[in-house]
């Protein structure tokens, strides 16, 4: 795998895996701004790449309500419902500790701003209860991988899907699981 370096050519950049920590780095080394998701810091990366300019933000400033709200049971979700630490101790205080925001959920939160708090909560255990496969996000290239591991190796381990993966990771292409990964183990 080629070091992140400022020579590296965006279409090079594209063809491996970066930890978030290491775009993060990266950035950083580079003087550019390092928040947000893994797939804003690697579109950061591939501009600048380009252009050796910093990507500007598009000018929308994110609002912050330095209020934390009193949240009942009765209460709407509203328009761009964020999933903000106040939200998460009402859900912990009513579902209990385990309480997660997990993505379909989430989903639903963000399409349901008419609906109380009191429903979200039956959807949550409507989704946590579910069969059904959460659509894994492309940004999240590891946690798809093992998820494809185990579907075709349920007699291995978790150790012998990270040695596939990080092999996986150190090679030129794409990133999904392949059965010929399985060569790393022998």
């Amino acid at each position: 795998m080629p070091k992140l370096t400022r020579n590296l050519k965006p279409e090079e950049f594209k063809n491996y895996y970066f930890l978030k920590e290491d775009l993060k780095d990266f950035l950083r080394s580079e003087g550019l701004k390092v928040s947000g998701s893994k797939s804003d810091l690697e579109n950061r990366i591939i501009h600048y790449l380009e252009t050796g300019e910093e990507l500007k933000d598009d000018g929308v400033k994110k609002i912050q309500n330095d209020s934390v709200s009193q949240i009942t049971l009765d209460s709407r979700l509203g328009e761009n419902f964020k999933c903000s630490e106040d939200k998460r101790m009402f859900f912990e205080r009513e579902i209990g500790r385990g309480f997660k925001f997990k993505v379909k959920f989430q989903k639903w939160l963000k399409a349901n701003p008419e609906k109380t708090y009191a429903d979200a909560i039956e959807a949550y255990f409507e989704i946590i209860n579910s069969d059904e496969k959460t659509e894994i996000g492309s940004q999240f290239q590891y946690n798809q991988y093992i998820r494809d591991f185990f579907e075709n190796n349920d007699d291995k381990s978790l150790n012998d899907a990270i040695k596939c993966w990080k092999y996986k990771r150190s090679i030129k292409g794409h990133n999904t699981y392949e059965e010929s990964d399985l060569e790393v183990l022998r």
